[in-house]
């Protein structure tokens, strides 16, 4: 049986394609290999043509969202809460690199009794590998430094809620394009490691603020304790925060279809809550290497060091993985929540009209008695 032969052919060598039903030419067997090539290579372009008609383009998708947020921006709101003395704006400056308190004035301790709860706002723009992101710390000085601390947290809810106030006030308004989101994302509660769990002020501030803002808490100054107490103090403040109800931010659950390692570093977050902290911006030398960390007479204690503290872990969780769910969160639950408050507690259109009319023919009777 014939086959049809593929070939090219020109001054004896084969340079064009042609085809004719016969039997392969016996003089050309030393191009049999060039000649194949060139059959998978039209193969190859049909199959393309074939796939760009069955093409839509809708996978570009993520790609056209990528470039669009990196070139938007991103925002971040963090709270940073506690007595002063444990570490805050270290923590906060060596988490993301940078010195927001350039021009920090230190109270005496005669300042600090009659110092009220303040807030305070340092916003910095940071730029990473071309993704910009607004970071907006939000300090608390004040808070719990005072001999009767009832109701310190007071001014710190207030906040919030002015946040979420505002913001829906200017997602209610004409101009939605450019709305300026100031909502607190995020709140690091530190809690002093001196005690033997969580203090009556520290349990009153989270179940005040855990309907509104996603609180994470810390274990401050976690140096002081040896690893053997830092274990116990975490089942400790993780009994209590059972205990009397209070609803830290919850990782989320991860999906079947995530690999192993995320896996894995998910249930170690998990575990570590809370995180056990420590803050330097002081570089030190160890095993020959330069590292951020606090010397003392016994040794060093190296920030990153994950056998020495949990900072690690929180700066991944807080920055590399989960700082959109925080904002989703932030969004989807505590800000509906006061949106849906707001709503229900605000008289309707139609209850305001009639309000209005009951009004208008109080003033027309009076007006007809005067007369």
């Amino acid at each position: 049986m014939k086959r049809p032969v593929v070939g090219v052919r020109h001054t004896g060598f084969w340079t064009v394609i042609w085809t004719h039903s016969g039997s392969w030419p016996t003089h050309t067997h030393k191009h049999t290999h060039a000649i194949k090539t060139i059959i998978c290579i039209i193969g190859c372009v049909s199959l393309c043509l074939s796939q760009d008609r069955q093409y839509v383009g809708f996978a570009t998708l993520p790609n056209q969202v990528h470039r669009k947020s990196v070139k938007k921006g991103f925002d971040f709101t963090l709270m940073v809460a506690g007595e002063s003395g444990l570490g805050k704006s270290t923590l906060v400056n060596s988490l993301f690199l940078t010195d927001l308190y350039k021009d920090r004035k230190l109270l005496n301790a005669e300042e600090r009794i009659s110092q009220t709860v303040e807030i305070t706002k340092h916003t910095v723009d940071i730029e990473e590998k071309g993704v910009k992101l607004k970071l907006t710390i939000v300090d608390t000085p004040g808070f719990g430094d005072a001999v009767n601390n009832n109701e310190c947290w007071k001014p710190i809810t207030d906040y919030i809620d002015q946040q979420f106030e505002q913001y829906f006030r200017d997602e209610s308004g004409l101009n939605r394009k450019n709305i300026l989101d100031n909502r607190v994302h995020c709140c690091l509660y530190f809690i002093p490691p001196f005690g033997h769990g969580l203090r009556p002020v520290d349990v009153e501030f989270m179940k005040a603020l855990h309907e509104k803002v996603n609180i994470i808490p810390l274990i401050a100054k976690a140096d002081c304790l040896t690893p053997n107490e830092i274990k116990k103090f975490k089942d400790r403040v993780r009994d209590e925060i059972e205990k009397f109800g209070i609803k830290v931010y919850q990782f989320p659950e991860c999906d079947s279809d995530e690999d192993e390692e995320f896996k894995q570093l998910d249930k170690q977050l998990k575990e570590c809550t809370p995180f056990a902290v420590i803050g330097s911006n002081t570089v030190v030398e160890a095993r020959g290497q330069r590292v951020r960390g606090r010397l003392y007479p016994w040794g060093i204690v190296e920030v990153e060091n994950e056998t020495h503290c949990d900072f690690v872990k929180l700066r991944n969780m807080l920055i590399r993985s989960h700082m959109h769910d925080l904002k989703d969160v932030t969004c989807d639950v505590h800000y509906e929540n006061y949106r849906a408050q707001l709503t229900r507690c605000r008289p309707s259109t139609l209850q305001l009209k009639r309000m209005q009319e009951m009004l208008e023919k109080m003033q027309q009777q009076i007006h007809e008695k005067d007369q």
